[in-house]
């Protein structure tokens, strides 16, 4: 069946990939393994999948300096390519080289706070329906007549798919009018001016994109999907059981609804284990402004005093 999309609408559907690159890729190459990606080297880049699938959710290259998002790759429909190129043309924005570390076709721009972005035809890779089946976790009920997992049976989380990206940004509301105006996603929730979620509009997550309020751009998070609330208090497990001690959570978002739990990576950004993020299908979603008590968790630890912090930034203006 063909993937869903909004009638007379031209837009990205699908977060395509991310790229960063970071001081030394053995220390990436072992901290994504590690976290249950399906890391693969080819030459001096390292490409992660997740295993099963066979869409390369994001590439990190080895540059001997402090971490920095390089770009992110935005899929369309083939038949909004050139539509979405005319329109962008339309509209002023001005096309770029592409970028040196690139390995597919597309064409470049950047948005507002200088990110790179390549826009190119793919498969679309977010959801297109509400609920993935993942098979059985066979985690039994011990309060019945079997008893429950133990730790000696258990196998290594491995997400399923990657769900989203957030960045940092130096004004969110120019961000939001960016990524409406130029790529035609759709808000699905914010608090003020500090962060906010966007949707693709041919149906996905709660939020493809999210940005946050910074001195300039960055990657604060990528998140993960896995296949259960079990599987994100596992997954914490297994990090801290390899000596990664910085995280926050396990808890349960209000934007997005989903259950999640933050490692801290070795460069100062998170990669997230998340269970049942809300789903926008072609019907769209009601965008709300909320508090700020509302803008990080429903419950859970409280959150990192440096949580929001950009270090992307702060290393290269060191």
């Amino acid at each position: 069946m063909a993937d869903p999309r909004r009638p007379g609408v031209t837009a990205i559907h699908s977060l395509d990939r991310f790229v960063f690159s970071v001081p030394d890729l053995g220390v990436a190459k072992q901290y994504f393994t590690d976290f249950g990606l399906d890391v693969r080297q080819v030459g001096n880049r390292i490409d992660l999948y997740t295993f099963g699938h066979p869409h390369r959710w994001g590439s990190v290259f080895e540059s001997g300096k402090p971490k920095k998002l390089e770009y992110l790759t935005l899929g369309v429909y083939a038949e909004d390519y050139e539509p979405l190129r005319k329109h962008l043309e339309k509209i002023g924005v001005k096309f770029i080289d592409p970028h040196p570390l690139v390995d597919e076709q597309g064409f470049w721009l950047r948005d507002p706070d200088g990110i790179t972005l390549q826009v190119v035809v793919a498969e679309k890779s977010s959801p297109s329906v509400k609920g993935e089946t993942f098979g059985p976790l066979n985690m039994k009920n011990p309060a019945g007549t079997d008893i429950g997992i133990n730790r000696r049976s258990m196998q290594p989380v491995k997400p399923v798919r990657l769900t989203h990206a957030l960045l940092f940004c130096s004004d969110v509301p120019r961000s939001l009018k960016f990524y409406r105006e130029a790529m035609g996603m759709n808000l699905s929730d914010q608090s003020g001016d500090g962060i906010a979620f966007m949707h693709g509009v041919h149906s996905s997550d709660h939020h493809l994109l999210a940005f946050a309020k910074s001195d300039g751009p960055g990657l604060h998070h990528t998140s993960w999907v896995v296949r259960g609330v079990d599987e994100v208090g596992l997954g914490m497990e297994q990090m801290v059981g390899k000596g990664y001690k910085y995280g926050w959570g396990m808890g349960r978002h209000v934007l997005g609804s989903n259950y999640f739990y933050y490692q801290r990576d070795p460069w100062g950004s998170f990669t997230e284990y998340s269970y049942d993020i809300d789903f926008v299908g072609l019907d769209g979603w009601p965008a709300q402004d909320h508090p700020p008590e509302d803008s990080f968790y429903l419950w859970g630890p409280a959150v990192p005093e440096d949580f929001i912090t950009n270090h992307e930034t702060q290393a290269h203006k060191a």
